[in-house]
């Protein structure tokens, strides 16, 4: 994967097969296989930046950057998933690089916001991200916030 480009899109620019397949995967990977019963299309994916790693036509990975005041103040990155069948191979890192870069550089951003499941915190640490909630229960799963300044 690491000869692969992260593609950052906004909504209107993804295609219709892109777009089916994002939501298949979130679903997949969110629903299905995290037993977690949620509305996932929660509205704000209209507004937000869509990060996409591609294999072929088979999507890696996937996050998505929200903007302020969606979810935080701050800037925020959410959903991030990797397909199954392409886990422990830096895929993630990768994703969360290349937004963190596009928040900062692009879009010129000094902060971003997470809500982290737990699991994933020390993932999160060796990217810069520092712990600011104590843990809490999001859809059944055990979440903290997290937040990473530009240096």
């Amino acid at each position: 994967m690491k000869d692969k480009k992260v593609e950052i899109k906004k909504f209107k620019e993804l295609s219709n097969v892109e777009l089916y397949n994002i939501l298949k995967l979130r679903s997949e990977v969110f629903v299905v296989e995290q037993q977690c019963i949620y509305n996932d299309i929660d509205g704000l994916d209209v507004e937000c930046f869509h990060a996409i790693l591609k294999d072929g036509e088979n999507i890696a990975g996937y996050l998505r950057i929200l903007l302020k005041e969606m979810t935080f103040e701050t800037m925020s990155i959410g959903r991030v998933l990797v397909n199954k069948d392409y886990r422990n191979l830096g895929v993630a890192r990768k994703l969360m690089l290349s937004a963190i870069d596009y928040i900062f550089v692009e879009l010129k951003e000094k902060e971003i916001t997470i809500s982290a499941q737990k699991y994933l915190v020390e993932f999160y640490k060796s990217l810069g991200f520092k712990e600011l909630s104590d843990m809490y229960m999001e859809d059944g799963i055990p979440h903290i916030d997290m937040k990473l300044d530009r240096k």
